[in-house]
């Protein structure tokens, strides 16, 4: 991951709060293929769970068939972004000389990917995954509001996914490098354009969330 310095963000627990916030990751995986390996990526939930990412995909998803082993794969996690117009800097009225940007944050997570076939592991992962979603409406839906034989049903067209996190790199990027006067300008321009980006940037100058 490219990370500037002024933007790099190596806070543990800033690191898994973005990743908490995404609600689509990115996983990315090596794969063998007749002339040699390519990338694929597929875009699913990932739920943390200690040092590791647990998810599902489609039983018929080549990502998992071919997997190249002992090569890790990289999950992509990514938050609030906008652009930012140069119109919102202080320093166009003093100068001019501002261009346009790009303001996000993002989490990267490197590791071995583990391919989960045990039907009973492949559940207890689809029903950790649906309580998380779920426990915050009024009445959750549970796995075991499905007929038994229904979900096994289901069971069989997925593989559970297990990334063992080996490292996290992250990127804030919200105008720290810019004077007080450009970030406040900022600020105000997006809780116009962009309200959650906004409130990111100010969450940051204040050293967190």
């Amino acid at each position: 991951m490219y990370a500037p310095v002024s933007f790099k963000e190596a806070r543990q627990d800033e690191l898994l709060e973005i990743m908490r916030q995404c609600t689509l990751p990115v996983l990315i995986s090596p794969v063998r293929q007749i002339g040699g390996l390519r990338l694929t990526a597929t875009h699913l939930p990932l739920l943390i769970s200690s040092d590791r990412l647990i998810g599902h995909i489609a039983k018929a998803n080549t990502q998992w068939q071919d997997l190249e082993a002992g090569m890790e794969s990289l999950a992509i996690f990514k938050t609030v972004d906008g652009y930012v117009s140069p119109s919102h800097y202080a320093t166009k009225q003093e100068t001019g000389k501002v261009v346009p940007t790009w303001n996000y944050e993002a989490v990267h997570a490197y590791g071995r990917l583990e391919i989960i076939e045990n039907s009973a592991k492949i559940l207890e992962i689809v029903t950790a995954l649906t309580n998380f979603h779920e426990k915050d409406r009024p009445q959750p839906w549970a796995v075991t509001d499905a007929p038994a034989d229904y979900i096994a049903a289901q069971l069989k067209g997925i593989v559970g996914v297990v990334l063992h996190i080996s490292r996290l790199e992250g990127v804030r990027k919200l105008s720290q490098n810019k004077s007080s006067a450009d970030q406040q300008g900022v600020i105000d321009g997006q809780q116009i354009e962009n309200p959650a980006l906004a409130h990111q940037m100010i969450l940051a100058a204040k050293g967190g969330r």
